[in-house]
């Protein structure tokens, strides 16, 4: 009987020790989450403090927009913007993709991210998730917020693999990465949203953008449906040993869609272009877009639609 009681005890014991492990790990984890969550909250109140009814937000775009433009970037702005189209100024998309960390050898781990921009100020909050193993995911919090780069990992949302330090160099990283993918939300590439053009030939422009204290400049390549297919910059790339040195980065975006009005990108891939190897590390396909305010008047769904007819 006293055995029966003990194993009894001991069964009860081990229950409530497991529950005081999961409600401590979920304790952790709430505080790992706040990570990405108050970056937004700081992302979002920057913006809603900087929008004023005078910003430009919901304005409908005028042909005196375009016309100071480099010839290839007014191409793509009339062939991937509708004709009333309205300024956006926040934007929420979903990713789903691979990410692989380490050399060209290294496999690729299933991803996916949810993704906060906002236009002014310039700024996004990444939130990805990225699966090493079975049951053994990391989570990822890359940002640009208030001038200021961020990027830190977190193994099964609890336990620190990386937190890069804050640096110049992290801050031009991370604003050169949100000028890339304005690619996404095409009509912060307007005049009045920062974005200084200079033409380099029909089929290629350079652009360059400045928000507190840093500066950074992204060559953008239109193909013959002029549309962005690559885009090109020399960036700061974390050496490994708390260094930063300067590399060739690429990407590539293609298959583009229209949603609610406008045409982006539905798949991307970016790389570094080390001297001896090219390094691809991200590719993704975008499964939602929600833009504030609407581009287009009348709602459309969200989700890219399927394969174009072109």
């Amino acid at each position: 009987m006293s055995r029966t009681r003990t194993l009894g005890q001991l069964g009860i014991a081990l229950v409530v020790g497991v529950l005081a492990v999961g409600a401590l790990l979920a304790a952790v984890r709430a505080r790992a989450d706040d990570t990405a969550a108050r970056l937004l909250d700081v992302l979002q109140r920057e913006h809603a403090e900087t929008t004023t009814d005078d910003s430009g937000n919901g304005e409908a775009l005028d042909e005196a927009d375009l016309s100071d433009l480099p010839a290839p970037v007014r191409r793509y702005l009339e062939r991937v913007l509708p004709d009333e189209s309205r300024r956006v100024q926040s934007v929420r998309l979903r990713q789903t993709g691979a990410f692989r960390l380490g050399d060209a050898d290294s496999p690729w781990k299933s991803m996916t991210a949810t993704q906060h921009y906002t236009v002014d100020p310039p700024g996004f909050v990444w939130d990805a998730r990225i699966d090493l193993a079975p049951f053994l995911p990391i989570r990822v919090v890359d940002a640009f917020v208030g001038g200021s780069g961020s990027l830190e990992a977190k193994l099964l949302s609890v336990v620190t693999v990386a937190d890069a330090p804050r640096s110049p160099e992290l801050d031009e990283g991370e604003l050169a990465r949100y000028l890339s993918e304005m690619v996404w939300f095409p009509t912060a590439f307007l005049p009045g949203h920062g974005v200084r053009w200079e033409p380099r030939n029909d089929r290629s422009a350079r652009a360059t953008l400045a928000h507190r204290g840093s500066t950074t400049t992204v060559v953008f390549h239109f193909d013959e449906n002029d549309e962005v297919a690559r885009v090109t910059a020399d960036r700061w790339r974390d050496t490994g040993d708390g260094e930063y040195e300067r590399c060739p980065w690429t990407g590539q975006f293609s298959d583009y869609r229209e949603v609610n009005g406008v045409r982006v990108p539905a798949a991307a891939e970016v790389a570094w272009n080390l001297p001896w190897v090219d390094l691809p590390y991200w590719r993704a396909t975008i499964d939602d877009v929600e833009y504030d305010p609407l581009p287009t008047a009348t709602r459309r769904s969200n989700t890219p639609p399927g394969p174009n007819p072109e």
